[in-house]
């Protein structure tokens, strides 16, 4: 979906959002079908994971090994999978989300987190048990079961992982480019407090890289290859658009949406600048003559000029009208696959599009999509 002017690398960009990434694994199983390996994978918290499944793993397993994950995670509570699948229309969905979310809260989710007994306000200050509500060292146990290594380490997809330093409150990036990936990275991009314990690595604790930006698309665009295209598939788990809330429900979903999702617009709407400018300010440079080109202001320029083009895929959850604002951490079955088939659908639907966006790619910089929302209707 690029020019074929230059090389052309695909991007897998990926947001934090708990429960909602099974959106990601979702929209990713479809994009394999056509034929979409992505050559650099970037992620948040959930997104982090999922992108460790992903550059963790060969083509042929990359899918199996996100629904080992997915099933893993939302098999907790077999008494309210047998509400949830035989109570029909008995029980409001929403009462069934809320029950489900309300046992991950008392629980945990398998192969992720578990509840801290003792509660942490129990526990002397300054002990590591005393800093979050829940345990993750089962995380630990899924990653090295379900990721190797040694392949996302060697570097034939790149790998990014976004988070922040708690002293600094700086946002960091574990780049596979730059450092050995250990599961205590991803961990990192995904230890939200104070649900989640910060990670300590090479002396330094680690909270979730949301906490900053949801988004990694400006790590994304700062390690733009100046001579490459890129197409980008962006799956995105709360949405900037929705409608004026209706009840104090309402409210509080909509307000996590705007949020969450207030980063990633402000990023693309910069990224969108910044392309732009970059690529006009090569195409002025190729009109100078040769004595300006060669003078110290236009090489600095030039070091941030940018002839290539880059196409944005948004793909962007949007939540169902029986979905609450626990929706990030409500890992039943019934709303996994639910979560799941709807990143399948939404990219089904980009792809079919494909030559409506090559179309477009092929005459401007950038071309940022949003694949359920500025694509052609039938």
């Amino acid at each position: 979906m690029t020019s074929e002017s230059k090389r052309s690398r695909k991007v897998l960009v990926l947001q934090g959002g708990g429960a909602l990434g099974a959106y990601q694994a979702g929209g990713y199983e479809i994009l394999t079908k056509a034929g979409y390996l992505p050559d650099y994978v970037a992620g948040i918290s959930i997104g982090a994971i999922n992108a460790a499944i992903i550059a963790g793993n060969r083509p042929e397993h990359q899918v199996e090994r996100l629904r080992a994950f997915w099933e893993r995670v939302s098999s907790g509570n077999p008494g309210m999978r047998f509400l949830s699948d035989f109570a029909g229309g008995l029980v409001p969905r929403q009462y069934l989300n809320a029950m489900s979310a309300g046992h991950i809260v008392a629980s945990g989710a398998p192969g992720f987190f578990e509840l801290r007994v003792p509660p942490p306000y129990m526990l002397p200050a300054g002990s590591p048990a005393a800093l979050s509500y829940y345990d993750t060292a089962p995380l630990r146990d899924t990653l090295l079961e379900l990721v190797d290594f040694d392949i996302l380490n060697s570097g034939n997809v790149r790998f990014a992982v976004g988070a922040v330093n708690v002293r600094t409150g700086n946002q960091i990036y574990f780049d596979n480019t730059e450092r050995t990936i250990r599961p205590e990275h991803i961990m990192a991009s995904g230890a939200l407090p104070p649900g989640f314990p910060h990670v300590e690595i090479d002396g330094e604790p680690y909270w979730d890289g949301g906490i900053v930006s949801n988004t990694p698309l400006q790590y994304v665009l700062d390690n733009h290859d100046r001579h490459t295209d890129s197409l980008v598939f962006q799956f995105d788990l709360f949405s900037a658009r929705g409608e004026t809330p209706q009840s104090v429900w309402d409210v509080e979903s909509r307000e996590k949406d705007i949020r969450f999702s207030s980063r990633t617009r402000y990023t693309t709407d910069r990224v969108s600048e910044l392309i732009r400018a970059r690529a006009a300010m090569h195409r002025l440079y190729e009109r100078l003559p040769a004595d300006l080109r060669d003078s110290d202001d236009v090489r600095l320029l030039m070091q941030a000029s940018h002839p290539g083009r880059m196409t944005i895929v948004h793909l962007i959850h949007r939540p169902a009208v029986h979905e609450l604002s626990s929706r990030d951490y409500e890992f039943s079955r019934r709303s996994m696959l639910e979560h799941w088939n709807a990143g399948a659908v939404d990219a089904r639907y980009a792809l079919h599009h494909r030559k409506f966006i090559e179309r477009k790619s092929m005459h401007e910089d950038l071309v940022v999509v949003d694949a359920t929302a500025d694509l052609p209707k039938p």
